[in-house]
């Protein structure tokens, strides 16, 4: 395929943006070679600037679960746009996607929207700071929670090592009070609760990691960090958004039948806008301004577009009762189609899956933590990402991100990706 387009365009953009891009893994920087400018998108394709037809795998990193341009939800964005952008008041809107969000994810009370996951998850973070009195926050690694200081930590060895900060701007202050746990190792985080006695906060997880591939709690991994955090007074946090209104109506909760303290949603739950929200129980939810003395506000939050686009897509998920069972199927004839080809092709690989989630790991061994993740065959990636890209199927351009699996595909498209992939592993 042809991108001579997408290089000009590209061009232009790094003249003016940092980078050229607004968010640093559209940069290719992982697998080389120039960002696919896009256009417009339909369904399960996306359609560049140079004309080309791509099947979409990233489906803007998860919330297009139900396809891209999706009818009632760009109707109720336009109906919504004629009456006004944003207002910076409170609307009745707001109060129908709470309540319908309340409905269908279990134990919580109350839910708060922002703009962004990442604002979800550091908001989350204060109110579990603020409730409980304490300072101190575990996350794993591998774990991305967005971009707040508190979250761009690489922690030093040893179970009572402080963080050091992964990114220049991230203070020492704040890197000592978040540390760093293995992802499905729970004696790491027994150990680090242990040379933190009473200092902890709260734990912040993503229930299904989605940042580096997609990888699944152990079996037992997640009740048993419930049952740390309820002997030691510390809150659960799980980051769900990737998983909210993905993996199941009630996310990863209900999927996995494991209650968490607070819980952070984005993506599925704005439609496709810039939407995040968190939310708990009475007991937590109440300590937020204006009821308590936990500040949190946003002047856009809870925009009326975003809102409007979120109450249209969750609405539809929760009406439609085969939903989540067809994209498992889907998904699990996809895995089947990769693995079948890959094996016939010698390449080394290993492919993890939840739901509508699924990644490839170009390494033999299973790929359950960043570790692990971090073994696979880079080089084999960037070569199966430019020969699928040419071969008109788009995956995220990094070794260390999942892909989403929309409703919008059809089994032809399934097929048509195998094939891709087949053709590829050919080459390998």
């Amino acid at each position: 395929m042809i991108y001579k387009r997408s290089s000009a365009l590209f061009a232009e953009a790094e003249k003016v943006i940092p980078g050229g891009v607004n968010s640093p893994v559209r940069a290719f920087k992982g697998v080389g070679g120039t960002p696919v400018f896009v256009k417009e998108a339909k369904g399960a394709y996306l359609y560049d600037e140079d004309g080309n037809r791509l099947i979409d795998y990233i489906n803007s990193w998860g919330p297009m679960i139900l396809g891209h341009a999706h009818k009632p939800v760009v109707d109720a964005v336009v109906e919504k746009a004629q009456k006004g952008t944003s207002f910076g008041m409170p609307t009745e809107i707001e109060t129908k996607i709470a309540e319908l969000a309340v409905s269908m994810v279990p134990n919580i009370d109350k839910i708060r929207f922002v703009n962004s996951g990442t604002e979800a998850c550091m908001s989350a973070v204060r109110l579990a700071r603020g409730f409980t009195g304490k300072d101190k926050v575990i996350k794993f690694a591998g774990c991305y929670h967005g971009h707040s200081d508190s979250f761009l930590i690489q922690a030093g060895s040893g179970a009572s090592t402080f963080g050091t900060p992964n990114s220049p701007g991230v203070t020492q202050g704040t890197a000592k009070d978040t540390l760093l746990a293995r992802y499905n190792d729970i004696d790491n985080v027994k150990e680090l609760v242990e040379a933190n006695k009473n200092e902890i906060a709260c734990i912040i997880i993503e229930p299904v990691a989605g940042n580096m591939g997609c990888i699944p709690p152990k079996e037992g991994f997640l009740q048993a960090l419930r049952d740390v955090c309820d002997a030691n007074d510390i809150l659960l946090i799980f980051d769900e958004v990737m998983t909210g209104f993905r993996l199941s109506k009630g996310g990863a909760q209900e999927l996995f039948n494991i209650k968490a303290d607070i819980v952070c949603f984005g993506k599925v739950i704005g439609g496709g806008l810039p939407v995040g929200a968190f939310a708990s129980r009475n007991e937590i939810m109440n300590h937020l301004a204006p009821l308590g003395p936990v500040y949190q506000a946003g002047t856009l939050s809870g925009n009326p577009l975003a809102m409007a686009a979120g109450l249209a897509m969750i609405t539809e998920l929760d009406n439609d009762d085969e939903i989540f069972t067809r994209l498992e199927e889907k998904t699990k004839y996809l895995h089947e189609g990769i693995r079948k080809v890959l094996t016939e092709n010698n390449v080394v690989h290993t492919i993890n899956r939840v739901g509508s989630m699924i990644s490839v790991h170009f390494d033999e061994g299973a790929v359950t933590d960043f570790e692990t993740a971090a073994k696979g065959n880079n080089d084999t990636f960037k070569a199966f990402f430019h020969g699928l890209l040419n071969e008109g199927v788009y995956i995220a351009p990094s070794a260390f991100e999942t892909w989403f699996i929309t409703d919008a595909l059809s089994y032809e498209d399934l097929d048509v990706t195998i094939e891709a992939i087949d053709k590829v592993a050919k080459t390998l």
